[in-house]
């Protein structure tokens, strides 16, 4: 062996360590959590006595088990979830998770797509943790959830989603804990739910277990106007949303919304597309009154939403 492929082995066997002990770092923090039919998830040790994992995957709101690294298992009771981001968090007894005090977070603003970073779960606790290695493909601004939570920053990874992978963390070369994985709030992808949120989502489930959020109750689709009505009507949209379903007695129903109507205004904000109407329902309150501009067939409707808290669903 000639002296470069000599040392370029020995920077792949130390890269090697250094990414196991990174994981084994980690893995410290990751747990298994038996809350679902035959398979377990993910969480994670966030603060003493408080363990974060996705709401999608904790399927029962009572009889909750959570497994550690050392093999000690612990009941757990569910302090909230919020479907809006997709978190659950349980509580445990502060002295059986042993909390070591030196957990590390990366800050959301520091990270750029091609930093180096692992997937840490822990679904089954016989086998002990897996990784995942990847990068960083994105890492954005701002986005809100299909549900309408808003997340501090898109960080989606290029890793396996193995089994698991949900409600594990994705930590850097550092072993800094990035945040919380999922892939129940992007279909066939899996993003990470920043620290900076996680922390401000357990601070509002641990004081109320809940987090209120407006809705409309209304599936929509976006339609293309028809140049005749938008003359007729002096619209500068081409386009609205056509409401395919109104859920019964919610805040859309009560307020005369029919399906076949097309939303061109919400709180006085053109829509066009859904992620305007959750942009509107994130910076209003829940029972707060907001007015509706619709076409009906060939007229306009005004009717007036009082907002509802969206109901909580456990997937």
């Amino acid at each position: 062996m000639d002296s470069a492929s000599s040392e370029t082995n020995t920077t792949l066997v130390t890269l090697s360590r250094q990414l196991a002990d990174t994981v084994e770092r980690a893995s410290s923090r990751v747990v298994a959590v038996d809350a679902r039919p035959r398979v377990r998830t993910s969480g994670v040790i966030w603060r003493p006595g408080v363990i974060v994992s996705t709401n999608h995957t904790v399927r029962r709101d009572d009889e909750i088990t959570v497994s550690f690294g050392d093999g000690r298992q612990v009941k757990a009771t569910l302090a909230g979830r919020d479907p809006g981001t997709d978190l659950a968090v349980l509580r445990v007894e502060s002295d059986a998770e042993r909390d070591d005090g030196d957990t590390k977070f990366a800050e959301a603003s520091t990270l750029k797509p091609g930093n180096l970073v692992l997937a840490v779960g822990r679904a089954q606790p016989a086998q002990g943790v897996s990784a995942g290695l990847g990068i960083l493909s994105v890492a954005g601004d701002k986005w809100r959830t299909w549900r309408g939570a808003e997340i501090d920053r898109l960080i989606r990874p290029d890793v396996a989603i193995f089994i698991g992978f949900s409600g594990g963390a994705l930590v850097d070369a550092e072993g800094r804990i990035i945040g919380i994985n999922t892939t129940g709030l992007a279909r066939g992808a899996g993003v990470t739910i920043p620290a900076v949120t996680v922390d401000r989502v357990v601070d509002q489930l641990l004081a109320s277990g809940r987090i209120a959020r407006p809705y409309l109750g209304v599936g929509m689709h976006p339609v293309l106007l028809p140049d005749k009505l938008r003359k007729k009507f002096s619209l500068s949209q081409t386009a609205g949303l056509i409401m395919l379903s109104v859920e019964a007695d919610a805040p859309a129903d009560k307020a005369g919304v029919n399906i076949g109507d097309v939303l061109l205004t919400l709180g006085e904000a053109p829509i066009t597309d859904t992620d305007d109407v959750q942009a509107v329902l994130g910076n209003q309150e829940v029972g707060a009154v907001v007015k509706a501009r619709l076409l009906r067939g060939e007229e306009i409707k005004e009717v007036n939403i009082t907002l509802g808290e969206r109901p909580v669903r456990k997937k």
